[in-house]
């Protein structure tokens, strides 16, 4: 299955940003968060790949309430972009993930699969699984950076899911918290303030 991508990832030195979209959205929707990417680092934005039942795009089914921890559909989607990235951006590019709502699940799992092309990652108003993922044991050792900004009036994401990242990311990264007082479901400018600060750090390792 092939994705479809826009960024500036044509030829690329180094780690290329990923943007990664929320649910019923698609490629164009992050795009403006290549304003947070330092200057001359390669960025894309992708495409999730099934259909949403109305509008934009998926990274995995949303049926039931417990469809955000159902490990077989995450892989699925986890698959599919790293068939992209691996056939856009070759098979030892290093990518770093940022991912709002779903995807920040995907930009987790891209971490949780292949730490060794992952150098860092940033979750906005997302969420990471609660079972443990291939690559636990190897980012307990790491301690990779990643990025986790919510709002404290996020009525979207379940408290479960909540519960579970702030269980899980303190043994596999060195989190960078932020809690937006006010913020719903969205990104702020703020927010966008302290991701650019953080790929600043990041970008360039």
């Amino acid at each position: 299955m092939t994705l479809h991508a826009v960024g500036t990832y044509g030829s690329h030195q180094g780690p290329v940003v990923v943007f990664l979209h929320g649910w019923g959205s698609d490629e164009r929707d992050l795009a403006s968060l290549a304003q947070c990417v330092p200057a001359g680092v390669a960025w894309a934005s992708v495409r999730a790949p099934l259909r949403h039942p109305s509008f934009g795009y998926a990274w995995y089914p949303l049926d039931s309430e417990q469809s955000w921890a159902e490990q077989g559909p995450i892989d699925a989607g986890t698959d599919a972009l790293w068939s992209w990235v691996d056939e856009e951006l070759g098979e030892h590019a290093d990518v770093i993930p940022v991912g709002f709502s779903q995807g920040g699940v995907m930009a987790s799992q891209l971490l949780r699969t292949r730490p060794h092309r992952v150098p860092a990652a940033a979750v906005l108003s997302g969420y990471a699984l609660a079972a443990a993922q291939q690559a636990d044991a190897v980012l307990a050792q790491s301690l990779p950076p990643v990025f986790w900004g919510r709002g404290d009036r996020d009525a979207v994401i379940p408290g479960d899911a909540i519960a579970a990242t702030d269980a899980v990311l303190p043994g596999i990264a060195t989190i960078e918290r932020h809690l937006y007082p006010g913020m719903a479901h969205q990104v702020s400018p703020q927010e966008l303030h302290d991701l650019t600060g953080f790929l600043a750090r990041v970008a360039r390792r």
